[in-house]
């Protein structure tokens, strides 16, 4: 946020507005073009600002580079240059920003393809039980590959996007990401019940309370809603009725609105099955937790606790010391 807020608000528009309105199809000069558009908007930009930004951080063009990264790159190196007196120029600060935000994303989705293929494999595994064996290599590609390929799609579709992706896989992420934090404290929350201390459910339920009213309002809002700045599937309906009466806008093509209307419509579809997953797992979660009340002993099978040897050190060495 601090990064963004520091960006001239000209230069943070040029940046994360859709190509497709900063610079139509056709247009010659597309830097002129994205900096006579910004100003329009009230946020006075030069040509000459643009191309010095992009030379200072070593790119060939700034323009609709959506998306965040870009954006808490540039910030990044301004306030790092600025705070250590000009020592290294801006490029190097803005390249170190970016390995720095791949480093992160790269271990994220390198986590979550881990965990997804083990999920998949289970999956599998009630069709065939080969695919279930985590020891079985070919089962291991075959889910990974899969893994993969599904979250690739949505990259790719994120960047060919005509409205740069963002407008889309944004909201998308921010649902899924908070529901999943919500799914993992309805289990903390069971697992609490069953290990017999009820007492301090609370700590899980607070916040899983907070979390499903507001993720499953925000997908409620984000599949449904009527308003097409709000709505993916009245984004969509809008998009359809342009192609469907032949008034298509000059930023666009009818290709390109074709995939506007597949993209919203495929994510209110994803929403509407991750709310679904979600109300499903706290259904099984009042049952589960409540079924555990009626027992009056421990029903967890949770590995119980085994605390280190006192002669931790010892055994280290000597294992060392055999190699």
């Amino acid at each position: 946020l601090v990064s963004a807020c520091i960006i001239d608000p000209g230069v943070y528009f040029a940046m994360n507005s859709p190509m497709a309105v900063l610079a139509p199809a056709g247009t010659a000069d597309v830097v002129a073009s994205a900096a006579q558009v910004v100003s329009s908007w009230g946020f006075a930009i030069t040509p000459d600002t643009l191309h010095q930004i992009a030379n200072e951080v070593g790119e060939q063009s700034i323009i609709s580079r959506a998306g965040g990264a870009p954006t808490l790159a540039v910030g990044m190196a301004y306030i790092l240059h600025g705070a250590l007196g000009g020592m290294m120029d801006v490029a190097f600060w803005y390249h170190f920003a970016i390995l720095f935000e791949a480093l992160f994303i790269l271990t994220a989705v390198d986590a979550g393809t881990r965990a997804a293929r083990f999920m998949l494999q289970d999956l599998l595994g009630v069709v065939s039980p080969g695919l279930k064996r985590t020891d079985s290599l070919p089962a291991n590609l075959l889910a990974t590959a899969l893994c993969v390929l599904a979250w690739g799609y949505f990259l790719h579709q994120g960047v060919v996007d005509p409205l740069g992706g963002i407008n889309t896989l944004w909201p998308l992420f921010g649902i899924a990401n908070q529901m999943l934090a919500g799914m993992a404290l309805m289990l903390c929350a069971v697992v609490l019940f069953k290990m017999k201390r009820q007492r301090y459910a609370w700590v899980a339920l607070v916040p899983t309370a907070w979390l499903l009213i507001c993720t499953l309002t925000a997908g409620w809002q984000k599949a449904f809603s009527p308003d097409a700045k709000i709505g993916f599937l009245a984004i969509a309906n809008k998009f359809q009725a342009m192609i469907d009466s032949g008034n298509i806008p000059p930023q666009y093509t009818e290709s390109q609105l074709a995939q506007l209307v597949f993209n919203n419509r495929l994510d209110a579809g994803l929403t509407i099955f991750f709310m679904v997953v979600v109300v499903v797992l706290a259904v099984f979660s009042i049952k589960t937790a409540l079924a555990a009340l009626k027992i009056d002993k421990p029903t967890a099978n949770e590995t119980p606790y085994e605390p280190m040897p006192e002669n931790v050190d010892e055994i280290v060495t000597q294992a060392k010391g055999a190699h």
